[in-house]
């Protein structure tokens, strides 16, 4: 069974990360989307909170999973028997992070490769960050992130304001 990982912290999940989680499950047998903690970033949602809103926006997929995961990437795919780590490239700037990721973990464990796949191109300038933003003035979400999501983001708006506002 041919297994991949997808990491990333989803804070939270939008449609590029669906689109890429898609595209992944049409490549691999398996597809195990890891919530991971990221020490630098302090997430508005919780891991559960983040690998709930995932498993609402991927429950067509019969062969993605979504599980929580705190330590070394490669240690979580090697006790997984992945043969792949999946990595979304949006733009020329995600390369060079991603490279040097790749690169350390081929180092790390030399049986786990990295996939990269792009989003369809409509998401190519997404992320999080830019989603928490429009969210936290009370802007429309809707065409970046899953109906669950956007309502989370609406129910949370003034807290996401003042969070993002006071750094």
């Amino acid at each position: 069974m041919r297994i991949a990982i997808y990491p990333g912290t989803f804070d939270p999940v939008t449609n590029g990360h669906v689109d890429v989680i898609n595209r992944a499950s049409k490549l691999f047998d398996k597809v195990i989307v890891c919530v991971a903690v990221n020490t630098s970033k302090a997430p508005l949602f919780t891991g559960e909170e983040r690998a709930n809103m995932i498993r609402d926006a991927v429950s067509d997929l019969k062969n993605v999973e979504v599980e929580q995961f705190d330590g070394l990437l490669v240690d979580f795919a090697r006790k997984k028997k992945a043969i792949a780590i999946v990595r979304g490239l949006r733009a020329v700037s995600d390369f060079e992070y991603e490279f040097q990721m790749a690169l350390t973990n081929r180092k790390l464990d030399e049986e786990v490769d990295t996939v990269f796949l792009m989003p369809h191109e409509k998401y190519t300038y997404l992320n999080s960050t830019i989603v928490r933003e429009i969210a936290s003035f009370g802007g429309d979400v809707s065409q970046f992130v899953p109906t669950m999501v956007e309502r989370r983001l609406k129910d949370l708006r003034d807290e996401l304001h003042n969070k993002l506002w006071r750094r």
